[in-house]
């Protein structure tokens, strides 16, 4: 997150270093960071949907699956991409190939080797497993050639420059070939390279994991041990903390003046997770296209945000938060609250008055359900609320495609072309309608053949926005900042805006 406006070579986002401080609490910590060296943190999150990075199926999953794979390149703060298990790449000159090489010596987490052979049939597992869930974002890869055990060549069918950021997240975590063979296994039990290797794990209640000491940055690890939970309720969270339950965990807007009453250190870091209502317009009344027009001007956006993070975040009419290299300040209010402009375009719609069903997770926040009822019934939509698990979500809304409205929050990928795939994409999983216009497809293959460093990536990346906000009916509501509780005896946490790692953490 470089200065705004200004690309550093491989950034795909442009935000300051300098706003990531004004903007969290009470700094940062690096490696080194100030209390003593070992213990163990338990963080009150979320725990993954399947340690198996190909068939996970939330994009905040990729949080936890961090603590247990690397990949060939990570995000720094900045979001910048940075070598990993690789130690260098180099492109072609028409984008079309690109070279890693590895770091020597490198292992997985059970002492057999990580070579490139091992990296090379890992990515093409991600590409061609049936049920991988991150095969489109591998689509473009053509071939990849493993010519000795330190070099991973990967060419593709089309330019893309976005590969060394793609390859940062869920879609280039390297799964040792050995657990291959058992999808089902490797669901429960991670076979990667990470910074740590799980030791125990209680579906839906805990997993406990021990220092890796082959990870290729252990030096950078302080932690002994790390357990993670499901995330608190947000009624007891604080009370948790106090306890000892939890030394770190995700806290709700409206938990940080208690928490901070309480003496507990809090961080509000800039994320690129947005509050949405996806929308899947094969459905009626969402299929005619007036009737999707009116959604997005029936919501009252500030009110929500005030309702569901008491304020912690940012009206949000786009993907992206404010500088993301790919944020257009000419969307700026461009759906922006207007009742009236709804019922008009009701009127002038198919719609006669059905009733609308408004699909929310038993995890959502207290009143918004109400809130937004009454906002789309002032409009004069008839809305209806149906309360589903959480851990039905994904399969009822996005994979069977049996919902039509869905409050739903969306966790901003590694690569900006990823994410636009994800949320936008003919097989993205976050698409419930799987519709993409041609016009979309055109401006996102032009990001791709951009590199990062070009001074027209920020201006090419906007337009595809652009695009995607005025063609594609998702309604952006507000973005959701990570905020963290943790207790005095634990360090500072990294403030990552993509991926939270815990490079330096120590508690004492």
């Amino acid at each position: 997150m470089n200065n705004i406006g200004a690309l550093s070579r491989r950034s795909f986002l442009a935000l300051g270093a300098a706003t990531l401080l004004a903007a969290c609490g009470d700094g940062t910590a690096g490696p080194g960071a100030a209390g003593g060296t070992g213990g163990t943190l338990k963080w009150g999150w979320a725990l993954t949907t399947s340690w198996d990075p190909v068939t996970s199926s939330a994009g905040w999953d990729v949080h936890v699956l961090s603590l247990v794979y690397a990949g060939l390149t990570k995000l720094d703060q900045q979001g910048n991409a940075v070598p990993a298990l690789a130690n260098g790449w180099k492109y072609n000159a028409d984008g079309t190939e690109v070279t890693f090489t590895l770091r020597p010596g490198l292992t997985f987490s059970d002492g057999s080797p990580l070579d490139a052979a091992a990296v090379k049939k890992s990515l093409e597992r991600g590409r061609d497993l049936p049920k991988s869930l991150v095969a489109a974002q591998l689509a473009n890869v053509k071939d990849i050639a493993a010519p000795d055990g330190g070099t991973v060549v990967i060419r593709l069918a089309a330019a893309d420059f976005q590969i060394p950021n793609l390859l940062a997240g869920k879609t280039g975590m390297i799964v040792n070939p050995a657990a291959h063979a058992d999808p089902g296994a490797l669901a429960l039990k991670p076979a990667g390279a990470g910074p740590f290797t799980l030791t125990s794990y209680t579906q839906n209640a805990k997993a406990v994991l021990v220092k890796n000491p082959s990870y290729w940055d252990a030096a950078s690890i302080k932690l002994q041990n790390f357990e993670a939970y499901p995330l608190p309720e947000a009624a007891t969270v604080v009370a948790a903390l106090q306890s000892g339950q939890y030394d770190v965990a995700q806290i709700p807007g409206s938990q940080v003046e208690a928490a901070k009453a309480a003496g507990l250190q809090v961080q509000v870091i800039p994320s690129l997770v947005v509050a949405v209502l996806d929308v899947n317009i094969t459905k009626k009344p969402f299929d005619d296209p007036k009737v999707a027009e009116a959604l997005r001007y029936a919501v009252d956006r500030a009110a929500l945000l005030k309702t569901a993070a008491f304020g912690h975040g940012e009206v949000a009419y786009q993907p992206f938060p404010k500088g993301y290299a790919g944020y257009d300040p000419v969307l700026d209010g461009i759906y922006a609250y207007n009742p009236d402009k709804a019922k008009a375009l009701l009127a002038e719609s198919s719609y006669r008055g059905a009733p609308v069903d408004v699909v929310i997770t038993t995890s959502a926040a207290a009143g918004v359900p109400e809130q937004l009822q009454s906002q789309l019934q002032a409009a004069g939509f008839r809305p209806t609320i149906e309360v589903i698990p959480a851990a039905q979500a994904t399969q009822l809304v996005y994979v069977q495609h049996s919902k039509a409205l869905f409050v739903d929050q969306f966790a901003g990928r590694d690569s900006a072309v990823q994410a636009f795939q994800v949320l936008f994409g003919k097989e993205g999983l976050m698409n419930p309608g799987r519709v993409q216009p041609p016009e979309l497809a055109e401006a996102l293959a032009k990001v791709s053949r951009t590199p990062l460093d070009d001074p027209s990536y920020p201006t090419v990346l906007q337009a595809a926005t652009a695009v995607a906000v005025r063609s594609m009916p998702n309604v952006f509501l507000y973005t959701v900042p990570r905020i963290l509780a943790r207790r005095p005896n634990v360090s500072a946490i990294p403030e990552f805006t993509v991926v939270q790692r815990f490079e330096g953490v120590t508690v004492s």
